[in-house]
């Protein structure tokens, strides 16, 4: 069955527009799990706008189920993920003041280094995922970084859904395919909500794990965190 793991970026943004320590992280993850998360995924950026690396060091203690950590390689981001030893990194080629992952790796062009950084966390046991486009020659060499997933960059299938949703799936099918013939396993995220979740997953049922943040946590205001983890689960069934 596919996982849904819950990012809680949004809910640090929210902390930090105040300062202090409300609404508080670590409860969020402890809810977030009690209320049916498979995982938790957290991206923290240089500038420290929403997840802290601190927050990154407290939150692993209280995982129960997955934790997943989102972010560009960076030496300091490359420690943190050393030290703490997450289920999964998901390695992103983020600006550093990029507002949100906006594009999936050249993985022609960065191959050798990926490769490389990806030993270094698959020795010690981590898995890791290579965010991409559905080109297919940046699946097929991210298979020669050594990395175990790839997440599919899906905003461009969450823009074109609404106005043809066969055309929008069409090419994250062929890619998921793509990935699974050559033995990688396939997450997914950027903008999946409600609206779009259930007939993304209907095409591609063999997805591994969706990732979403704002989505959820907006849809929450709304509907209540507890009841819209269930949501998003049912849309998984």
């Amino acid at each position: 069955m596919t996982k849904l793991s819950v990012n809680i970026n949004k809910i640090a943004t929210l902390r930090n527009a105040r300062g202090g320590n409300v609404p508080n992280v670590l409860t969020a993850a402890i809810n977030c799990q009690l209320f049916g998360a498979d995982g938790i995924t957290v991206h923290p950026r240089p500038d420290e706008r929403h997840i802290r690396y601190h927050d990154v060091l407290e939150i692993k203690p209280i995982i129960t189920t997955e934790f997943n950590i989102e972010g560009y390689p960076s030496q300091g981001f490359i420690a943190l993920v050393l030290s703490v030893k997450p289920d999964q990194v998901t390695l992103v080629p983020d600006a550093h003041d990029a507002i949100t992952s906006n594009a999936g790796w050249d993985t022609v062009r960065h191959r050798s280094y990926l490769t490389d950084i990806i030993s270094a966390f698959r020795k010690e046991g981590i898995r890791t995922s290579l965010f991409v486009d559905t080109n297919p020659v940046n699946i097929e060499n991210a298979a020669l970084t050594g990395t175990d997933r790839v997440e599919l960059y899906t905003e461009p299938y969450a823009t074109d859904f609404n106005n043809n949703a066969i055309g929008a799936v069409t090419p994250f099918v062929r890619a998921a395919e793509i990935a699974r013939e050559i033995g990688l396993k396939v997450n997914a995220g950027h903008d999946l909500n409600l609206d779009n979740l259930r007939y993304f997953h209907q095409n591609i049922p063999w997805i591994e794990e969706v990732s979403i943040g704002h989505a959820l946590i907006s849809d929450a205001l709304y509907l209540g965190l507890e009841n819209t983890i269930q949501m998003y689960k049912g849309q998984l069934a």
